[in-house]
This record gives structure tokens, C-alpha cells and sequence, in this order.
């Protein structure tokens, strides 16, 4: 396939804002794919070239494109940047100087996706003395072939900020369309993408062997997208879901929640800890751990990778929740101490300092059995049989509850010993990969009259001002992801709860990802001093949740959203991405909550 044709395709999409359109196109798109092209050409609509846990990075800034602008159309470096301050976009600087062309190429070829992508994949692996160079030459020479409409979208797939607004599950509609003529296949295909996550590859299989992915199961070493919980106002509120409604089949059923025997009215309720969630694959002794954005972070945690290389499965996916623990005092360390671990350089000194200890809650995997179909107390069992007798690896402590008094007395028992609080479960439930279901429900601390902390993606930030202005930073602006439309909507301008430290460690990374234009994604009626993109996430914690004019979280066509009241910054969650922040649909059940506990406002 030409690469015209794709960025043909992505200018059309780039014009458009409806989900619907953006589909249709991928669609048409998708159909002139061979089954070898398709996996490549979904990895560049995601913008990247491999899926997150291959940990491919094609490692070019912005300065390294400006030089290859350059180097390949006859101008200075100063010329490039000086257009670059004033578009705020290197793919139209790309394309306004491959425009008017200063010098004649020697030596040009036409663009294919292979060739194009084939090039990026080189450029990502090129590593060592020079390579900086290396990959600023090898970029030019792409952009010496291309056209301006192409050079744009080089450009930007270069420094990461393609600016399409593809969501997965717009491409996951389009390849359904591409077989079925509609959306029918839609659910077939998210469960093999969650159960894999690498879209390419759930493509090319369907492109090959569509019969497959009806069947799609667990592949060791390809992450699964995990599981979700829902949250509830109370104990009362979860005993009804787990046990009493499930006594009744009618009730259960209307509400879209398994019926039948309760086993003997119970629900398991586990302790909920403020740590890595982790998932950890084995295959004899090769091992890897992927984070909760199923990044690889193997190389972090030497002591988990031996304490895993013990364990008797020969093949195997779990996961658990890894905390900082202090096994003299018995006691846990707080979410920042154990972030600490987190780290690529020393890692072995910073084992010593926080030993960590792995709660494991599930299974999903083993000797080629795939457990995400099993009752969660059959796998619970497997859970148990897996880590019986490691000292580092144990599984999650949990309790069996009836009624909600026992339920909330182990809550305020984990309070008390310094975690986050309980996550109830039900003990007939599958593992739903990479969905929020009631088979899981989480009871959290608790924030003024605010059920629980959110996790907002920053989409711009402030200026400082009057005591602040020394450092340049005054706030942040914060949006939630709305799942329905696969676009973000902002909740919460934030202006407390950051140390003189965060403030300048903030204002630097910040500073590297801001943009002249809102990010195509978001939907906001509120702009900040500078828009970014839509890369980190925070914790942020509130006193409640109030029906406002001003943000578009929930709004709609009506005239009011959802907003933070009086919110302050917890966390930096880097173990988190953008697709990760809490939703819209999870702010109003927060507010819901809030209002049957009889607090509501607006602002």
C-alpha cells in the first residue's frame, strides 16, 4: 500500500470529530490491507510501532526533527525553529517547508507503509555512539520521498504527537465493519484485544484466521488488560449487590449481574493495597512483569523475578499487588515510599532499602489453561495452590462475608493498618479483562463527602501568580474519559496540593508536552494559560463532586457537567496513561453515591 493512501485517510480524519466518520474511513482503509500490511498499519494509527509492552521507542525529540527539516529541505536549523514557534506543530512545519523546497532531491523513492514503517522500526533500535546522528540522517532521507501531506504525518509520528483522535475502539468498529459490513463483531474483537493487548496482532489474526478470535485466549507474555472494579456508597450497598441480589435471580438479571446460589450467601472480600499492580508471565524460567499499563518493567524487581522463578507452573499469568513492607515491624510503606522502586538505575541498592512483598489475587493463566473463564473462587484456589510456601509471594488477604457488618469491620481494619481499604468479590464471576463490572466492587477511604480519589488525565496548565509566580506553574487543568464517546472532559481545575517541588517538577515536564491547540480529543469550555498533550496522570482528591456550568464532564447537550469541589493533587501517577484516568461514567456513580448519602451542590 502507497503510503499516500494512509495519510490520505488521516487527513480526512484529522477534519472530522465524529466517531462515526472516523470509522467509515479506517474501514475503507482497512479493506486494501493485505493481512501482512494490516498489523502495521493499525500499529500507526495508534502512533506507534509495536504495542506498549514491546517497549519499542522510536527515542527522537523534537530539537533531532528540526535538524532533519531541515537537513532534508536546504534550510537552517534557525529557520525551522522560528516556523516551529509559531505553527506549534512540527507536521505543519514539515509540511510548509517540504512546500517550497529550497534544493532538489538526488534521490527520492515512492513511499510505501512498509517502507515507512520498516524505517521508524530501524530508527528505534538504532542505540550506542552516533546514533543520535544516525537516526536525524535516516529521518531526512524519509522525508526527502515524501510529499508535504506525508512529511506531515512523519513528522509528528517522530516526536510522538500524531493528533488524530483515534480512539482502539474506533479501529476495533472498523475492523469489524471491514468483515461483518457493521459493528457486530465489535465485542469478539475488544475480548481478544484485552486479552492480548496489541491490536496489530488481534488484526492480523482476524485478517488470516477470523475464526480464531471467537476463541481468542491468553498468550504467555502478551499482557492482559486487567479487570476493573465498580465502587459502592457502603457495606449495605455491596452485600445487596454480591449476596442478596444474587439470591434473586429476577432482580439479578435486570440488572445485568450473574444469578443463582451465592455460595451460601458469601462474598470474598479482599484487602486493597496501594502499591504496583503488577502481572506477572512465566515460561520455565523466563519471566517478565508488566505494569497496569502493560509497560515491561522486569528489570525493576530482581527480587520478584526469583521469587516467581520458584514457583512450580511451568507456564503462568497472575496478578498481584506489590508493596514496600517492612517485615520486622510488619507494617506497609506509603504508595510514594514504593514508588521509589520504580526506577532503572539502582535498582539492586533500592531492593535492599524496600523489600517488597506480592500479593497475588488471581489467575489467568496456567500450564495452558485459560482461567479468565473460571469462577473467581476456583481461581482463587489455583491463586492459593500457585505462591503456597514462597516467602515473597502470598496471596492477598481477604476475608468471607455475609453481612455488612462484617464486611465493614474488616474495612476499618485495613484502614487502621494503612491501606487504601477492601475490594469485595464475587465468588461466581469470571475475570472480565479490561472492563469495570460489579463482579469486583471497591470500598475506599474516604474524601470529605467524596466517595473516593479519581484519576484525571492533565490536559493544560496555569501560570503561577502572586506567591507562585517565581515558579512559573499555578495549576492544573484536569479532564476524565468519557468511554461512551472515546473523548476527555474536563472536571477540575487544580490549585493546591503541590509542594514547591512538584510545582517546578511539574512545570518541566510540562513544559516539554504543551501545545499551542486543544488536544482534537477533548471536549472543554475552559482554556488554560497552556493546553498539553494527554500523556500524565494524577491522583486527585476532593470534597466533593458538584454539578457545574463550566466543565464538560457528563454535560452533553445539557447545560450542566460534573466538577471537583475544592480539589487538591495527591499523586503523579505514572504507572498510569491517559486511557487509565477515571471515567465519566465513574464520576457520575461517585456522585450519585454522594447524593444518596444526602450531599450534593453545584458551583
Amino acid at each position: 500500500m502507497e503510503f499516500e493512501k494512509l495519510t490520505s485517510v488521516f487527513d480526512k480524519v484529522e477534519r472530522t470529530a465524529s466517531r462515526l466518520s472516523m470509522a467509515d474511513e479506517l474501514a475503507s482503509l482497512f479493506k486494501s490491507c493485505s493481512a501482512s500490511e494490516i498489523p502495521k498499519v493499525i500499529y500507526l494509527c495508534q502512533g506507534s510501532i509495536a504495542p506498549p509492552h514491546e517497549g519499542i521507542d522510536l527515542g527522537i525529540g523534537e530539537k533531532f526533527v528540526m535538524e532533519a527539516i531541515a537537513l532534508s529541505c536546504g534550510y537552517k536549523r534557525e529557520q525551522v525553529e522560528k516556523e516551529y514557534k509559531k505553527l506549534g506543530d512540527l507536521g505543519l512545519v514539515a509540511e510548509t517547508f517540504l512546500s517550497k523546497k529550497a534544493q532538489l532531491s538526488l534521490s527520492s523513492e515512492q513511499l510505501t507503509v512498509s517502507k515507512v514503517f520498516s524505517s521508524f522500526l530501524k530508527l528505534a533500535k538504532m542505540s550506542g555512539t552516533g546514533s543520535q546522528e544516525a537516526k536525524i540522517k535516516a529521518l531526512a532521507e524519509l522525508l526527502n520521498s515524501a510529499s508535504p501531506q506525508e512529511a506531515r504525518y512523519i513528522a509528528r509520528f517522530a516526536v510522538a504527537k500524531l493528533r488524530l483522535g483515534i480512539g482502539d475502539s474506533t479501529i476495533i468498529d472498523a475492523l469489524s465493519v471491514v468483515k461483518a459490513g457493521d459493528k457486530s463483531l465489535h465485542n469478539e474483537l475488544e475480548r481478544a484485544y484485552n486479552l492480548c493487548n496489541d491490536l496489530g496482532f488481534v488484526a492480523e489474526t482476524f485478517f488470516t484466521s477470523p475464526e480464531k478470535i471467537a476463541k481468542f485466549h491468553p498468550i504467555v507474555f502478551k499482557p492482559i488488560r486487567p479487570a476493573l472494579a465498580e465502587r459502592a456508597a457502603d457495606a449495605d450497598e455491596i452485600i445487596e449487590r454480591m449476596v442478596t441480589r444474587r439470591l434473586k435471580p429476577a432482580e439479578a438479571a435486570e440488572e445485568g449481574e450473574p444469578s443463582g446460589p451465592a455460595h451460601d450467601g458469601k462474598c470474598s472480600v479482599e484487602a486493597k493495597y496501594d502499591g504496583f499492580r503488577m502481572q506477572v508471565h512465566k515460561s520455565g524460567e523466563h519471566v517478565e512483569i508488566f505494569s497496569r499499563k502493560q509497560e515491561r518493567m522486569t528489570k525493576m524487581f530482581p527480587d520478584i523475578i526469583e521469587a516467581v522463578r520458584k514457583l512450580k507452573a511451568k507456564e503462568v499469568i497472575f496478578e498481584g499487588e506489590a508493596l514496600a513492607y517492612n517485615e520486622k515491624e510488619k507494617r506497609y510503606y506509603s504508595f510514594q515510599q514504593t514508588m521509589q522502586r520504580r526506577r532503572k538505575h539502582h535498582v539492586g541498592q533500592k531492593a535492599e532499602e524496600l523489600p517488597l512483598r506480592l500479593f497475588a489475587f488471581d489467575i489467568l493463566y496456567i500450564d495452558g489453561k485459560d482461567c479468565t473463564g473460571l469462577e473467581y473462587e476456583e481461581r482463587r484456589k489455583k491463586t492459593e495452590a500457585l505462591v503456597k510456601g514462597n516467602p515473597l509471594i502470598v496471596p492477598s488477604e481477604r476475608i468471607m462475608a455475609s453481612n455488612a457488618k462484617q464486611l465493614m469491620d474488616y474495612f476499618n481494619e485495613c484502614l487502621a493498618r494503612g491501606l487504601e481499604g477492601i475490594i469485595a468479590k464475587d465468588l461466581k464471576a469470571p475475570y472480565t479483562a479490561g472492563a469495570r463490572k460489579f463482579a469486583w466492587i471497591k470500598l475506599k477511604k474516604s474524601y470529605g463527602l467524596m466517595a473516593d480519589t479519581i484519576d484525571g488525565v492533565i490536559c493544560g496548565y496555569y501560570l503561577g501568580k502572586g506567591a507562585r509566580a517565581e515558579f512559573e506553574f499555578g495549576g492544573l487543568l484536569i479532564a476524565v474519559l468519557n468511554e461512551d464517546t472515546g473523548r476527555f472532559e474536563t472536571v477540575a481545575r487544580i490549585g493546591s496540593g503541590f509542594s514547591e517541588d512538584e510545582m517546578n517538577l511539574l512545570k518541566g515536564m510540562l513544559d516539554k508536552i504543551k501545545r499551542k491547540e486543544k488536544p482534537k480529543e477533548l471536549d472543554s469550555d475552559i482554556t488554560p494559560d497552556f493546553w498539553t498533550d494527554l500523556k500524565y496522570v494524577v491522583t486527585v482528591a476532593a470534597d466533593e463532586i458538584t454539578l457545574s456550568s463550566m466543565h464538560t464532564c457528563g454535560k452533553g447537550k445539557g447545560d450542566r457537567g460534573y466538577a471537583l469541589r475544592f480539589p487538591r493533587m495527591m499523586a503523579l501517577r505514572d504507572d498510569k496513561g491517559a486511557q487509565d484516568a477515571t471515567t465519566t461514567a465513574e464520576v457520575i456513580s461517585i456522585f450519585e453515591i454522594q447524593r444518596r448519602k444526602g450531599a450534593h451542590g453545584e458551583n
